[in-house]
């Protein structure tokens, strides 16, 4: 049915070439590029597909991006890639007339900031050219997005309170690692926290608001308060939502290791001199930290995401919980690749059959709450992330 061009080819890339490879009625031609073209040909090896194509491509130019589009002609590109290099991806799709879709806003890398503002000016330029841009489709953001206008529309008559709640319960057996980019999963966590309440942004020290909450499965495991990107989406595509908040869990081990990095500058993304030369102080570290895409092999236990919510339906108080739980070794066993990264490229693939199936496809730049979520759900159980709820149970929040 369509043409589709992978960007990027780390953990999530990889993942994204696994199912898209899976979906043969879907996806008629493939490419994945990189700026390094041998870990794309090493994709295709672990896939055994020798029909999909690779290529060379440095994601911060628009030249050459431009070309490759125009050589390859895809339908859709899917934006494995930096959320650095979203900008002059959606700027390369709009030259080429290419649709375009990825899993993380866009954040600047000379400052740890992220939000929509960037990416959703880009709407009116999409709309004009006829061509989608879906936004943050993978898992948080993109599927707590999709429960959430799930319940929306089959369990709520309005939302009033949102927590998206993201437990990782693996054990990788490092000492430190992180489980995507380290210098992206650092700077998110070590920012201020912030949370959506009565119509205002409240701002937090980092990670000072924490709490042990119960996940299936799993059991208890201390939460952080954190901001994620998708709350400022969601807060505003449910006008109904009184609070919106998002809770990660982390081990001691992990803060105590995160603390040590931070006070002795090895989380700055301040450039220094040394020996001579310009190093980004995280950008070291991330060269000296494990790997995310080679923690799979040896990574036990599990992911549990979802949404806890409660609001009003039919004008009684009503509470719903929806989530995925996904071991981390029956990931690597599909895909050489742990839980964090499938629970990423799997809803990026979904999107990209939503829109080739003409499902979520409309001209503008949209988030993916914005578009039918039934079929999105129903593709969730299909492609390995299958998806639980209870009702009326006690949120613990």
């Amino acid at each position: 049915m369509g043409r589709v061009l992978i960007i990027g080819a780390g953990g999530v890339g990889t993942v994204v070439a696994h199912k898209v490879a899976q979906n043969a009625d879907v996806f008629t031609d493939i490419m994945i590029a990189s700026r390094t073209k041998s870990k794309c040909d090493d994709i295709v090896k672990a896939i055994g597909n020798p029909n999909i194509k690779t290529a060379k491509v440095d994601a911060d130019n628009v030249k050459e991006l431009v070309d490759l589009f125009n050589s390859f002609k895809p339908d859709i590109v899917i934006n494995v890639a930096l959320p650095y290099q979203d900008l002059t991806i959606m700027d390369a799709c709009l030259e080429a007339g290419v649709n375009y879709l990825d899993t993380a806003n866009y954040e600047p890398i000379d400052e740890a900031k992220y939000q929509y503002s960037w990416q959703w000016a880009y709407h009116d330029r999409f709309k004009e050219a006829g061509l989608t841009a879906i936004l943050g489709c993978g898992f948080d953001p993109g599927v707590t997005s999709v429960y959430t206008a799930y319940a929306a529309k089959h369990h709520f008559d309005e939302i009033h309170y949102l927590d998206i709640v993201d437990c990782n319960a693996g054990d990788h057996h490092k000492a430190f690692a992180t489980n995507f980019n380290p210098e992206i999963n650092i700077r998110e966590i070590t920012q201020k926290g912030r949370y959506y309440q009565d119509g205002e942004w409240v701002e937090t020290d980092p990670l000072s608001i924490h709490k042990p909450l119960n996940y299936p499965n799993v059991g208890p495991k201390d939460s952080y308060l954190l901001y994620h990107e998708e709350l400022e989406s969601l807060v505003k595509n449910f006008p109904t939502l009184k609070r919106a908040r998002f809770w990660m869990t982390f081990g001691q081990e992990y803060l105590t290791h995160l603390r040590v990095i931070q006070n002795i500058g090895m989380a700055s993304i301040e450039p220094i001199m040394y020996q001579g030369k310009e190093i980004v102080p995280i950008q070291f570290l991330k060269a000296v930290l494990p790997n995310p895409q080679e923690l799979g092999e040896n990574y036990t236990g599990e992911t549990s995401i979802g949404c806890r919510i409660r609001g009003i339906k039919d004008g009684k108080e009503q509470t719903y919980y929806v989530y995925n739980n996904c071991s981390h070794k029956a990931a690597y066993e599909e895909t050489g690749m742990q839980g964090v990264s499938y629970t990423t490229g799997v809803p990026a693939t979904i999107g990209a059959i939503m829109f080739l199936k003409g499902i979520w496809k409309k001209p503008g730049v949209f988030n993916v709450e914005e578009f039918n979520p039934d079929p999105f759900m129903e593709q969730l159980n299909k492609q390995g992330l299958p998806w639980h709820e209870q009702h009326n149970i006690d949120l613990e929040l």
